[in-house]
């Protein structure tokens, strides 16, 4: 399982999910079959990690989204 954090190349925003195949969850994003990504099309991969099971990536999308997208990638001194 992977967290990903996608950033829209057209509106700058932030969106985190989770997945087993990152490739085709972003092709699913960028083709507009996912409700919340459907508008800032084109979407490109910030930052992913790799976990161990899907509970685990509960976890960790919820703390991403409880604290910030932004404020989480500042956390962990993203650039």
């Amino acid at each position: 399982m992977f967290v990903y954090i996608l950033q829209s190349e057209l509106t700058g925003k932030y969106y985190c999910g989770q997945t087993q195949n990152l490739q085709h969850r972003l092709l699913r994003h960028n083709n507009g079959l996912e409700k919340y990504t459907k508008h800032g099309k084109p979407w490109k991969i910030i930052f992913s990690i790799h976990v161990f099971d899907r509970s685990e990536a509960v976890q960790l999308e919820s703390k991403i989204k409880k604290r910030g997208i932004a404020r989480y990638l500042n956390d962990i001194n993203f650039e």
